[in-house]
């Protein structure tokens, strides 16, 4: 059975945006929203970057950024941790 979904309103840079999710989705979405929006007018404040669009699309490059190294950290921390398991189970 599809549940009619009502939309979440979301607010970037005094914006509001009404965005549907899954109901069990709307915390992660209200949270992902306000980073979005805390990103954004980081951006707004440097006084570089204009107009909504421009500083949505640098925000975006930024987290992606973030990401990327989080992800780059994950995978060493990971391999760092199957070389380790061998040698703890031979003691």
């Amino acid at each position: 059975m599809n549940e009619i979904k009502s939309p979440i309103k979301v607010h970037l840079l005094g914006k509001e945006y009404p965005i549907v999710c899954p109901q069990n989705e709307e915390h992660e979405l209200l949270i992902a929203a306000r980073y979005l929006d805390d990103k954004m007018r980081q951006i707004r404040d440097t006084g570089r970057v204009f107009g909504a669009e421009r500083i949505a699309v640098m925000a975006a490059l930024n987290i992606t950024h973030e990401f990327i190294q989080l992800q780059q950290q994950n995978r060493l921390l990971a391999a760092g941790l199957s070389e380790q398991a061998p040698a703890t189970h031979e003691n």
